[in-house]
């Protein structure tokens, strides 16, 4: 199992130098399993993981599956800037979300209608499947199973819980603790993982101070997860737009002086299980 990280901002992308380690592109993680390419959220990370894509195969078709968490901006706005759906005919892609709210065809295709975008769904050219699911478990064959979970955030988003033989990587982004159900769920969800790549928004005071009710954690409680889960490595993830370099460097330094094994989501950074 490989994952990489193509965005890791949350809200809005921060293109400032202040910001380049850690990088500004948002919500995008992608994961593969020998052939199978999995790809979490489409923010402004999509587009950057496409001229990959193109740069790998070539002319050559391949697939992938992507997985959409929810439908705010920086989780849906790479895609139309995302050039394998445009150029890859023979590709294609499946992409899977919740219907809770709205048919997620339907939100693409509303991102890119006039005047907000100057050409629509039917410029792509590769294969394009939309499939929705509730909470549960999706069988992905050969010995991989996914299994989401509903997150604690405004109009809702949903974690995700990739199984296989090779490892588990938990995808639980944009998650305000404080409610007693979605708190266990979120732990079940994580229970045991090899990495967790989870919602630090805020830093503690900031959130306590003036973000209570926004829909995002903070380090602290992100320490808390993996501690109470028995995941094996943390991924702080979904950096505040004004968290600089050198803040979330201090989260980092901060973060482990509870628990270890603390990272941040840095654009272009590997781990291999």
């Amino acid at each position: 199992m490989r994952i990489k990280f193509w965005g890791v901002r949350g809200s809005t992308p921060t293109p400032q130098a202040e910001n380049l380690r850690y990088g500004g592109n948002t919500s995008c993680v992608e994961v593969r399993l020998g052939e199978q390419i999995y790809i979490f959220d489409c923010g402004t990370g999509f587009r950057v993981l496409g001229h990959e894509l193109e740069r790998e195969f070539g002319a050559r078709p391949f697939s992938a599956h992507v997985f959409v968490s929810h439908f705010h901006w920086d989780h849906i706005q790479g895609m139309p800037f995302f050039r394998p759906l445009y150029n890859s005919p023979k590709s294609e892609f499946i992409f899977h979300s919740s219907n809770q709210t709205r048919n997620l065809e339907q939100v693409f295709a509303e991102q890119m209608a006039s005047p907000y975008f100057p050409v629509n769904l039917d410029h792509m050219k590769a294969k394009r499947e939309f499939c929705n699911f509730n909470n549960g478990c999706l069988p992905m064959g050969e010995g991989v199973n996914i299994k989401t979970a509903w997150l604690n955030h405004p109009q809702g988003c949903m974690g995700f819980r990739v199984e296989s033989k090779e490892g588990v990587v938990v995808y639980a982004t944009d998650n305000e603790p404080g409610d007693a159900n979605f708190d266990k769920a979120v732990r079940k969800l994580a229970e045991g993982a090899d990495v967790l790549i989870y919602d630090a928004q805020y830093l503690p005071e900031e959130y306590e101070a003036r973000r209570r009710g926004w829909g995002h954690s903070h380090w602290r409680e992100a320490v808390n997860v993996v501690m109470e889960s028995g995941a094996k490595e943390l991924i702080l993830y979904h950096h505040d737009p004004d968290h600089t370099d050198s803040v979330i460097d201090k989260v980092v330094q901060d973060a482990r002086s509870y628990y270890p094994k603390v990272r941040a989501a840095a654009e272009g950074m590997e781990i291999v299980l």
